[in-house]
């Protein structure tokens, strides 16, 4: 029941992400809302690595350590910071396919401590993504034009 819920609620949240993501212009990714804030830029990024080091690292252990933050110069587009959400994600529900419903309730001690379900670390993913979702729709907001409508 769950896993045949969680990607079609993941691609829901995802969608509304490329939907608040295609709201900005190139030339507003370095905006901050003040100064000791991430820039958009940043948060888009972060939105990809903490999906692929929570997933890789934490879940899978397939990753030594967290993986580092994506190079802000590296991701000059809107369109290149889509490209590479859309593959991390692609890996995400590559590793999804692999599961069964008993997968879900399996423990995983991870690397940083603690102990988790499979299930709430996913939804952690999905819960950290609708987050920053929020702050960019609210950032569009404050450029003067109208954010996600979730």
């Amino acid at each position: 029941m769950y896993l045949e819920y969680l990607p079609s609620h993941w691609a829901g949240v995802r969608a509304g992400l490329i939907e608040t993501l295609d709201k900005f212009r190139d030339e507003e990714l370095d905006f901050k809302p003040f100064p000791a804030s991430w820039s958009v830029k940043q948060l888009m990024l972060h939105i990809a690595q903490e999906e692929n080091g929570e997933l890789n690292y934490g879940i899978a252990q397939t990753l030594a350590g967290f993986p580092p933050d994506y190079v802000p110069q590296d991701y000059a587009t809107v369109a290149s910071i889509q490209a590479l959400l859309a593959s991390v994600h692609s890996s995400t529900l590559a590793y999804l396919e692999t599961l069964t419903e008993s997968d879900l309730n399996r423990v995983i001690v991870t690397p940083w401590g603690p102990s988790y379900p499979l299930i709430e670390m996913l939804g952690h993913i999905i819960d950290h993504e609708i987050h920053h979702r929020a702050e960019l729709s609210l950032i569009v907001g404050m450029l003067g034009r109208e954010g996600l409508n979730a």
